[in-house]
């Protein structure tokens, strides 16, 4: 960081000699003005920003003392060095006084002032790496931080084919990287009835919900080694999800505890789900989908048979599920069907409880298709509400019934022309966007994600959004920004890396194109900002 200096002094002989002492071009230090006494000196600094201020104490208008004075009562932040010819103590105690940082007798050396200045440096270094920090701290405890840090695991739990640096870099602000490369399984817990006498309007799972949310948060606190990450899905009410270590019996103790405690607060056990091992961030998503089949299968009697199979991934193959999906998206009902009912056909060649599984996978996968495409399932579709519904479903053809009329639905909720097919696609790469904008977006990406060639995809946004592709991604990121602007004291440099921008200056740019101001200048009068055409 660059600190301005200003040098303050009647001779102008004496000023020169001052820049000529020192490396005014080294990258820490500049001289932003001069002045010739003190009144003038105030001006200026109530005109421009400026972090240190070496002074002459005999001048004319006004002199050192006073200046001294009035520049630790209105500016008690700015660093003073003291220069004089007057070996004079009332010279010396002034600067005691006013928290002088030097106090250096004419003629100056060069040694002298460099030593003098360096000192200065150091302290505003430590002073602003402080500050930094207290700001990091305080925005840890804001809620925008709580409401990025979940927005930052659900995109890890639901998105596939994330740059995994980048995910590693931005785990580093939610305070998650020693979860990168360790063994986790993910819990799944949520409030549910199954049967038995009824407990009271006011005891409804349904009534529970935000009690039992956050007792979920607190309890994931009480982890003996570290809190444990805990969050909430939006297509899934009600469910509160935790990472855990995969140490043998942790993440079931951690559940059992859990039950307890619940029990104990609410009079109401959850029900609980555990997943399979997940290494790394990249299997984050394999592992949170287990975790949500456990779910919906605990206490059901299939759950003995799963237990026989622990390597099956509930979701099938991943380039099946991006088949699967394509299909829906793009209204290829009779290549989706197919395909759906051979992912059952194979679960059920292994066991019943596979069949299950891939039926609940299957669900979820569909579940959230339709609200990327916008289009909500219906209460009797919502599977993950109803988990005993899966246990009629024991033979392919009626899970197969039951998952692709709910694929209709949702292809009939965004209408049955091709260009509907197309706004479908534009709806779900738009919600990609809006739940990743943090990282490097490329529209390349974004076009082979739906199978779409780039140019045509391109050409397709556009039309649909009314905006280009970039447009479109900067107005995202620029709306979490001018929010941090506004709510955080973050740096620019800390708001460009969580917002997207490669760097501050092209975020400071963009902004002020977009604005008509700089970051800095809307951050001092935060007003609603006029988006300049």
């Amino acid at each position: 960081m660059t600190y301005r200096v200003m040098i303050v002094d009647d001779e102008p002989e004496i000023r020169l000699g001052l820049r000529l002492k020192v490396e005014w071009d080294s990258p820490d230090l500049t001289v932003a003005s001069e002045a010739t006494n003190g009144m003038e000196a105030l001006g200026k600094l109530a005109g421009e920003a400026v972090d240190i201020v070496i002074t002459d104490m005999n001048m004319p208008v006004m002199n050192g003392v006073l200046f001294l004075e009035s520049c630790h009562e209105l500016y008690p932040g700015l660093k003073l060095i003291v220069i004089t010819g007057y070996e004079d103590f009332h010279y010396a105690r002034a600067a005691v006084r006013t928290h002088a940082r030097d106090y250096l007798l004419k003629p100056v050396s060069q040694d002298e002032l460099t030593a003098a200045l360096r000192k200065v440096v150091r302290e505003l270094d430590e002073e602003k790496s402080r500050q930094v920090q207290q700001e990091k701290v305080q925005w840890r405890l804001s809620q925008d931080y709580k409401e990025m840090k979940e927005h930052f695991l659900t995109g890890l739990v639901k998105e596939e084919g994330l740059d995994e640096r980048a995910v590693t870099e931005r785990s580093k602000w939610f305070e998650l990287e020693a979860w990168a490369g360790r063994k986790v399984r993910f819990v799944t817990a949520g409030l549910r009835q199954r049967g038995g006498a009824p407990l009271g309007e006011e005891r409804t799972p349904d009534k529970l919900r935000t009690p039992f949310e956050l007792l979920c948060r607190e309890y994931a606190q009480t982890y003996p080694a570290q809190t444990l990450p805990v969050f909430r899905d939006g297509s899934y009410p009600g469910l509160m999800h935790f990472i855990a270590p995969a140490e043998p019996g942790a993440a079931e103790a951690f559940a059992e505890g859990l039950r307890k405690c619940a029990g104990t607060h609410l009079a109401f056990e959850p029900a609980v789900g555990i997943g399979g091992e997940a290494e790394g961030f990249g299997a984050w998503k394999e592992g949170y989908m287990s975790s949500l089949v456990a779910w919906n299968m605990a206490g059901s009697h299939v759950d003995a048979g799963s237990r026989e199979h622990p390597d099956t991934r509930a979701e099938g193959a991943e380039d099946t599920v991006k088949v699967i999906r394509r299909h829906l998206i793009r209204g290829e009902l009779d290549s989706f069907e197919w395909a759906v009912r051979r992912e059952l056909e194979d679960a059920l060649r292994h066991s019943r409880g596979h069949l299950v599984k891939r039926i609940f996978g299957l669900y979820l996968l569909l579940d959230a298709t339709g609200s990327a495409a916008g289009v909500q399932l219906d209460s009797a579709d919502q599977l993950w509400v109803r988990p005993d519904k899966v246990l009629a479903l024991d033979t392919v053809e009626k899970a197969a019934a039951f998952l692709t009329g709910i694929g209709r639905r949702i292809h009939e909720g965004v209408g049955e022309k091709p260009e509907d097919a197309e706004g479908s696609v534009i709806r779900a790469a738009k919600a990609f966007i809006e739940a990743n904008y943090m990282y490097e977006l490329h529209l390349t990406m974004l076009a082979e994600r739906f199978n779409y060639n780039p140019s045509y995809f391109s050409e397709l946004f556009k039309a649909k959004v009314g905006k280009t592709f970039i447009q479109y991604v900067t107005e995202v990121r620029m709306t979490q920004a001018l929010k941090l602007l506004e709510e955080s004291e973050l740096s620019l440099w800390d708001i460009a890396e969580l917002t997207g921008f490669s760097n501050p200056s092209y975020f400071s740019s963009k902004f002020k194109k977009m604005y008509g101001v700089t970051p800095s200048e809307y951050r001092q009068k935060p007003e609603a900002p006029t988006r300049k055409n």
